[in-house]
């Protein structure tokens, strides 16, 4: 699988002059790169590259578009939030598997038992079961989506669904 993290280190590593460098799935099987360099532009010439680089290197089933880095602002999109390590290092594995995102979930978030429920090709959604023997709380909702769609594939976006159990 190829996370946001994984993606964004292989453009590293291929592009070092990119000082700044951000993937964001926007659709399904759809994923913006925003890049800039060190003087804060994308030249035609790197844009060029790195569509080339993306579409020959990164996940093949996945739509790429290249953006100057400051169109984040324009597409609404905030700073990534810090991550757990755990996180990760899970998320810049580069065979990570259904099993390999639930137990990094389960390590994370404790009190809680995360199953792998579904995979939807067409919408490109990868769903997952939290059972907790209390409500999950707006905030904590809000973490666990945060960690999902750092472990699930650029292109494809993560659902969770909460089931109240007794405990």
């Amino acid at each position: 699988m190829g996370t946001r993290l994984l993606s964004e280190n292989r453009i590293r590593q291929r592009y070092p002059h990119l000082h700044y460098v951000r993937v964001h799935t926007c659709g399904k099987h759809k994923a913006r790169i925003y890049a800039w360099d060190g003087k804060l532009q994308l030249s035609a010439k790197d844009a060029a590259s790195l569509q080339r680089f993306a579409s020959g290197n990164l996940l093949q089933h996945v739509c790429y578009d290249v953006l100057p880095y400051d169109s984040l602002r324009k597409d609404g999109l905030p700073q990534p939030a810090p991550l757990p390590e755990l996180l990760s290092r899970a998320a810049l594995r580069t065979e990570l598997q259904a099993k390999d995102i639930v137990d990094t979930l389960n390590s994370l978030l404790p009190g809680k038992v995360i199953s792998f429920r579904s995979y939807d090709a067409y919408s490109g959604t990868i769903q997952f079961n939290i059972f907790s023997a209390r409500p999950v709380s707006p905030e904590e909702q809000e973490q666990v989506g945060r960690y999902v769609n750092e472990l699930v594939p650029v292109g494809c976006q993560g659902s969770v669904h909460y089931v109240e159990v007794a405990e």
